[in-house]
């Protein structure tokens, strides 16, 4: 591949301001893993001492210390102790700086670490037992124990501070992982947006690349960002612009020279490469690989979840839903006396809406209109919504808002209930009685689904539900064939762990009020 003669913007300017040194982010690792060892320790000392009374440590002359007598059979397994905590939070990547990360995450992994590694730790206690000196020594059960819920709360809040200081830096643009976006379809502008809009995920796109070769009337700016390179100058375009990651959102980039691209730069450089593909043509993750003769058949799953995990999920609807509905009935009476001084009418409110497989059921939700409310407002702009009509979008380019921010038949309570999300909450009568889940896609109502197109009726093969991927996504600024992306990404991806996740999301939106 050849360089390109004329580029567009000399990728050398583009290079991302406020990074920080090389050698800060290896000192920061550096100085992690020293913490966890001296929190290894001091865990397992801690949880002996909260058991046993006794002092840890006793002067054995001038300036000079060793272990106790009770605790020199435990002292033998501190080594143990470090080693293996910091070798099993390395195992689950723990120690990763780079990129978008999650507290939700983040926590799963502290668990699991530091479970396995309490495991290890047991499993080395009494088999080692602190070497010839103590091999009859019983250690006891309870300091392990201890140990485990120290380390897990100890380990967890050093992530949460590290993040934190992570995220404070990020959103005052300082050490973003500066990123080429190669394509300039709607999949290239709706990640060069995300990535603006969210510098907490820490990626700076510093430029955009042709997908294919540069041709006549190839803009020099989009979505805001220098278009500097073509597919043919990656490699010297990465070189020169200093990019750390390449994402390729166009599905009609070149194999071929995609492969060549990895080849010539990635490894070398360092730099990593994603491909961020559309959800329509990507393959479903439950898939089963059959053997049809000598011939290899993936057989793609025909319900997007078996009865067991159908099962599942449905009692953990119930489990959720009860208690949800008992910890927020005292707030009920409050929204229904709000509801009845604001505006004449009922408390709550029955709408007709789509469940799975296209059934209708009756939905309920605190009442947030006027009661001679016209519903041709929202049914005029659903049908501009779901057809993607430029006018759907009633905020402008940067900030994109598809959602009838004005409506007149919304009441004064009713724009803080919808805004916290709280006119949904009789919703979980919903979930009891069968017809809605916690977590899905959002049921539409049966005017919406007439002006759905075939591949968009695929959301109704789950129960819709009171949250969603969507809702804690981007909400109201994605357009509607984002929405529907989302949903069968849902469908095809679900899982126990996967709800808890939006959840959890659906918490911090709600207590930020995005909900409207």
């Amino acid at each position: 591949m050849e360089q390109i003669k004329n580029p567009l913007v000399e990728a050398s300017i583009v290079r991302a301001p406020a990074r920080a040194p090389h050698w800060v982010i290896p000192t920061i690792k550096a100085m992690l893993v020293a913490t966890d060892s001296l929190t290894a320790a001091l865990s397992f000392g801690v949880a002996f001492y909260l058991r046993e009374g006794g002092a840890i440590l006793r002067e054995t002359g001038a300036d000079s210390f060793a272990w106790s007598a009770r605790f020199a059979p435990y002292g033998a397994l501190v080594l143990f102790v470090i080693l293996i905590r910091v070798l099993t939070l390395r195992y689950y990547d723990l120690y990763r700086l780079r990129g978008e990360f999650s507290f939700f995450d983040d926590g799963i992994r502290v668990f699991k670490s530091t479970a396995i590694g309490s495991l290890l730790i047991v499993a080395a206690a009494f088999l080692y037992r602190g070497g010839f000196n103590y091999r009859a020594f019983s250690y006891a059960r309870s300091v392990f124990v201890l140990d485990f819920l120290i380390a897990l709360a100890s380990f967890y809040t050093i992530r949460l501070l590290v993040r934190s200081a992570q995220t404070f830096f990020r959103l005052r643009g300082i050490n973003l992982i500066p990123t080429l976006v190669v394509g300039r379809g709607p999949e290239a502008a709706f990640c060069i947006k995300e990535m603006r809009e969210r510098p907490s995920l820490g990626y700076r796109v510093i430029g955009a690349v042709e997908s294919g070769t540069f041709k006549a009337g190839v803009p020099k700016i989009y979505e805001g960002v220098p278009v500097i390179s073509d597919l043919t100058g990656l490699p010297d375009t990465i070189r020169e612009s200093g990019a750390n990651e390449v994402i390729f959102a166009d599905s009609d980039v070149d194999g071929d020279a995609l492969f060549d691209v990895m080849m010539r730069c990635g490894r070398r450089r360092g730099v990593e490469f994603r491909i961020a593909p559309s959800l329509f043509n990507c393959l479903p993750s439950k898939t089963e690989v059959d053997q049809i003769g000598a011939l290899p058949m993936i057989r793609l799953f025909r319900e997007p979840l078996s009865d067991f995990a159908r099962g599942t999920k449905r009692i953990s609807d119930i489990v959720i839903a009860s208690l949800t509905l008992s910890l927020l009935s005292p707030f009920w009476l409050l929204i229904a006396l709000l509801i009845k001084f604001d505006s004449k009418g009922t408390v709550f409110y029955a709408q007709e809406r789509v469940g799975m497989d296209g059934r209708i059921f009756v939905v309920y939700k605190f009442r947030t209109m006027r009661v001679d409310a016209d519903s041709e407002i929202h049914r005029d702009y659903q049908r501009k919504f779901i057809a993607g009509h430029a006018e759907a979008n009633v905020g402008d380019e940067k900030t994109p808002a598809y959602k009838l921010r004005d409506d007149p038949r919304i009441t004064r309570v009713g724009r803080i209930l919808r805004r916290l999300s709280l006119d949904e909450v009789p919703q979980l009568f919903n979930v009891l009685r069968g017809d809605m889940s916690i977590v899905g896609p959002r049921p539409p109502i049966p005017y919406e689904v007439e002006a759905y197109e075939l591949r968009h009726r695929k959301r109704l093969d789950m129960k819709p539900g009171l949250t969603g991927l969507w809702q804690v996504s981007g909400r109201n600024r994605l357009p509607f064939e984002e929405m529907v992306k989302l949903d069968l990404f849902y469908i095809e991806n679900w899982s126990l762990l996967f709800d808890l996740k939006i959840i959890l999301r659906t918490v911090l939106v709600m207590l930020r009020g995005d909900g409207y």
